[in-house]
């Protein structure tokens, strides 16, 4: 009776929820008895348990109830655990999240933004891993406790290598969060936008290499090596390193060295190909421009940059060269699309100092005429050689083709000196006159007279020049008109040497003097006196008068207040020639030797001599690319460093040398020398020697 009372209740019971649930409208939900939550507690007790395991397992990690808004963040692993609970009968679905700090690199994260979705097939294999990590945690359990045990060499690696997974290389255990990542639920790399490289052949493809690297070919591979790389490649990245760094501990000197050779490279990077072209051209602008050269031969964008005009314009700049524009008769480099014009100009400049200081020695073009005559003065101008002679003519040759253009008659007497601008020449003459030619066409423009005797020297600047003749005086004339306007009187002797910047007139004569003119009221600023014999050369810059004279000395003056500024002393004999350029000076002796000296100091740099120095009277200097050439009665043309004062090499050296052989004049310019030789014996004809350092040449061009 009683079984029947309480079946009856528990029915009235079950209708009595069905009609509740009827009401409600919620026929879906199961109302649970206090038996059937007292099952639930049990349950909810064992997955406590269950999660503290996993926590232990994952480095302490604590999972958290989330709403649906962490569904979506990035730092929530996808292992996620479903739980139960609810109040006053009614429940409610509740996901847990473990939420893992990447630390390591083992451990990716995935990309923000993927959203975490869940299935039951995911919390099946969830609950699966729960079962390995239990499982897991036992065998590590049992393998320390056999450690002490005999096992086999591959086994203790293989302990070694678990000890270290867990504790770390140095055997210390990992800090929380720390460890390795293992199992399906978290995220392998394969799910991840791969940014990076990933494998060394992945690093050479993004470097523009081959994947396949060259390999050591020196013998068969070993056995087994197959099997061992399976081996290797089964295991996870962490594994792969702790064996990587037992294996390194096992190599040789030179197997090190050889994993070195093969890795360094895959990490160096293009960092010029990687800034933007400014910045990139920036770091490239403190290269030197041999190393510019040598960068343009990395590949092709460097080789963009390296030929940038404006970098090559700098670099230019920095060396002094003025002109981008190729030679007129030949190019520099071969034309292509990307050759810079002011890369071109430096290529060709580099290529021409080159050829002065160590040029394979050339036969040198022969110019002869004006017989066994004295070539007196030289000038040369473009592609125009002038020479004068006493023998009452002046010649115009081409520089390029050696030949003699035109003879200018009409001097009576021998011709002792001359100036030339552009095709324009002027001329002075024992005859007492000056002429002016036109040397394109061999036409005497103008005849100057006015000096009583010879035209002994003579300077042009601009569409003046200023004469000076034995007659004492000097005479300003201009060059377009041929008319005098003005007429220097004062000195007492012959008038030796002069010189005109535009605005003054400095004269130096056999009177022992020198004097500082202004040629437009035709006064005499200063007369320098301290000489005690015949003044020879002079050098005027606007700051200074240097003059040179027979009683050995050399005087620097102040041309504005007409002071002694130094007396320049060592040589032996008269100053023949000097070259004034940036305050240094240089000057010839009759003693063979050559000076280079500071004007502002008064001291001497350099004495050029030596074993190599000349063996007679120097009769002409010439200043060049920071180069001095001397020429001497000796028969040679000397090149010297202007820096060191080291001696360079013998451009010109006449075969009767030393036998009565003379270079009287040399003239010069940044690419061609031109030499006035001879003799006073008969042992050499009377001829012009023309030297070009512009030239191609291909062991210059590999220097």
């Amino acid at each position: 009776m009683k079984m029947d009372e309480e079946n009856k209740e528990k029915k009235e019971d079950e209708e009595k929820r069905e009609n509740v649930l009827e009401e409600r409208g919620e026929d879906d939900r199961e109302i649970r008895t206090p038996e059937e939550e007292d099952e639930e507690e049990e349950e909810e007790e064992e997955t406590d348990s269950k999660d503290k395991a996993r926590r232990k397992r994952i480095g302490g990690h604590t999972p958290i109830s989330a709403s649906s808004s962490f569904t979506s963040s990035p730092l929530l692993s996808s292992s996620l655990c479903r739980g139960r609970g609810g109040d006053g009968g009614e429940e409610d679905d509740e996901v847990r999240v473990a939420i893992v700090t990447i630390e390591d690199e083992s451990c990716p994260s995935e990309p923000f933004g993927n959203q975490i979705t869940r299935t039951e097939e995911e919390e099946a294999k969830e609950e699966e891993e729960e079962e390995e990590i239990k499982e897991e945690a036992i065998s590590d359990e049992r393998e320390e406790e056999e450690e002490d045990k005999v096992m086999s060499p591959s086994s203790i690696l293989l302990s070694q290598m678990k000890r270290k997974l867990d504790h770390g290389p140095d055997g210390r255990p990992f800090p929380s969060g720390k460890k390795h990542c293992k199992g399906n639920g978290y995220l392998s790399p394969s799910n991840l936008v791969q940014s990076t490289p990933t494998t060394f052949g992945d690093l050479r493809l993004a470097n523009g290499h081959s994947a396949q690297r060259r390999r050591v070919t020196s013998g068969p591979p070993p056995s087994g090596l197959q099997d061992w790389l399976h081996t290797f490649q089964a295991w996870s990245g962490p594994e792969r390193l702790l064996a990587l760094d037992e294996l390194i501990d096992r190599c040789e000197t030179n197997q090190v060295k050889h994993m070195m050779q093969v890795i360094e490279p895959q990490f160096q990077r293009d960092f010029i190909s990687l800034l933007p072209k400014e910045l990139a051209l920036y770091v490239l602008t403190f290269l030197a421009p041999r190393d510019l050269l040598q960068a343009a031969q990395t590949c092709r964008y460097w080789r963009i940059l390296a030929e940038d005009n404006l970098l090559w314009r700098e670099k230019c700049r920095e060396e002094g060269v003025s002109d981008c524009a190729s030679s007129r008769r030949r190019k520099c480099v071969r034309p292509g699309p990307m050759v810079s014009p002011w890369k071109s100009a430096y290529i060709r400049q580099h290529r021409i100092e080159f050829n002065w200081r160590k040029g394979d020695k050339r036969e040198p073009m022969v110019l002869k005429g004006h017989d066994d005559h004295v070539i007196t003065c030289l000038q040369f101008s473009g592609d125009l050689i002038v020479s004068g002679s006493d023998d009452n003519t002046l010649k115009v040759w081409s520089a390029i083709t050696g030949k003699c253009l035109r003879t200018l008659t009409g001097h009576t007497g021998g011709v002792w000196c001359s100036q030339m601008a552009s095709a324009t020449v002027i001329s002075g003459s024992t005859d007492r006159t000056l002429r002016v030619w036109d040397a394109e066409s061999g036409e005497c423009v103008h005849t100057l007279y006015g000096h009583t005797s010879t035209v002994r020297c003579m300077h042009l600047n601009g569409n003046r020049v200023v004469s000076g003749s034995r007659d004492t005086t000097l005479r300003v004339w201009d060059v377009t008109t041929g008319r005098c306007e003005h007429v220097l009187t004062g000195h007492v002797a012959a008038v030796r040497c002069v010189q005109y910047d535009g605005r003054r007139v400095v004269s130096g004569g056999y009177d022992y003097m020198v004097k500082v003119w202004d040629p437009e009221t035709e006064v005499c600023l200063h007369t320098l006196q301290g000489h005690t014999n015949r003044v020879y050369s002079l050098q005027f810059d606007g700051a200074f008068v240097v003059s040179g004279s027979l009683d050995t000395s050399i005087r620097v003056w102040d041309a504005e207040t007409g002071g002694c500024v130094h007396t320049l002393t060592g040589h032996q004999s008269l100053t023949s020639g000097m070259e004034l350029r940036d305050n240094i000076l240089v000057s010839g002796n009759a003693d063979s030797t050559v000076r280079v000296w500071d004007v502002r100091t008064g001291q001497c740099i350099h004495t050029l001599q030596g074993p190599n120095k000349h063996q007679s009277a120097v009769t002409c200097l010439q200043f060049c690319r920071g180069l001095v050439l001397s020429s001497s009665d000796d028969g040679t043309v000397k090149l010297w460093d202007l820096k060191t004062g080291a001696w360079l090499r013998d451009v010109v050296a006449l075969q009767s040398r030393g036998s009565g052989g003379v270079v009287w004049r040399i003239g010069a310019s940044d690419t061609r020398l031109v030499c006035a030789a001879g003799s006073r014996n008969g042992t050499e004809e009377t001829k012009l020697l023309v030297l070009d350092f512009d030239l191609e040449d291909g062991k210059i061009e590999s220097e």
